[in-house]
C-alpha cells in the first residue's frame, strides 16, 4: 500500500525515525485541502505509542479537511544543514502516513493534553489544572493513527555511521 523508499540505503531504522518524531517540536501536517489542493500546516505535536496528537482550533481549513478526508501525512525534520561547498544538505527526517480524527473521548483528550503539556510546558505543570479549566474547552485535540512510518537521511550522514 505504501511505496518502498527508492533510495533504500538512506532509510533510517524505525526506532530512529520514531525518536526524530518524538523529539521534534514542530511537524508539518499535510491534508487533502479545498478543491483537491494539498494543504500543509505546522503544528506542535507529541508522539504517544502509535499515535501523534496535536491541538487545534475547533474550526478551520485543517479540521474541515480532516473531516472530509482523514488520510494525512506528517513530517518532522531533525537535521537540515546546508553545506554550500558541497552543493548539498545534510538532512534527517521522519515521515508518517495515517488517518486523523478529532478526539471525542474525554479521557483520551485529557491524556493528550497532559502529554502535550509535559512535552512543551514541563517547567509550568503547576499551572496545568488552571490552564485546562480555563482553555481546554476552546480547543480540539487531533489524533493521527500511524499506519506507516519512514525516515531518511543524507547519504553523507549514512557514510559517517
Amino acid at each position: 500500500m505504501f511505496r518502498k523508499m527508492r533510495r533504500f540505503k538512506q532509510l533510517l531504522p524505525e526506532a530512529e525515525t520514531r525518536e526524530i518524531i518524538a523529539q521534534g517540536t514542530t511537524g508539518v501536517l499535510g491534508v487533502n485541502g479545498d478543491d483537491g489542493y494539498p494543504y500543509t500546516v505546522a503544528v506542535n505535536h507529541v508522539l504517544v505509542g502509535d499515535k501523534i496528537y496535536f491541538h487545534s482550533a475547533k474550526a478551520g481549513h485543517k479540521i474541515d479537511s480532516i473531516k472530509k478526508d482523514p488520510k494525512v501525512s506528517f513530517i518532522v525534520v531533525d537535521k537540515d544543514d546546508v553545506v554550500s561547498r558541497e552543493y548539498t544538505t545534510y538532512f534527517r527526517s521522519g515521515v508518517v502516513f495515517g488517518k486523523a480524527h478529532v478526539v471525542e473521548d474525554e479521557d483520551e483528550r485529557k491524556q493528550a493534553f497532559r502529554a502535550l503539556s509535559e512535552k512543551f510546558s514541563a517547567d509550568d505543570l503547576d499551572r496545568y489544572d488552571e490552564i485546562m479549566e480555563k482553555e481546554a474547552h476552546l480547543a480540539s485535540v487531533v489524533c493521527i493513527d500511524i499506519e506507516h512510518i519512514t525516515g531518511k537521511e543524507a547519504m553523507e550522514l549514512v557514510k559517517q555511521r
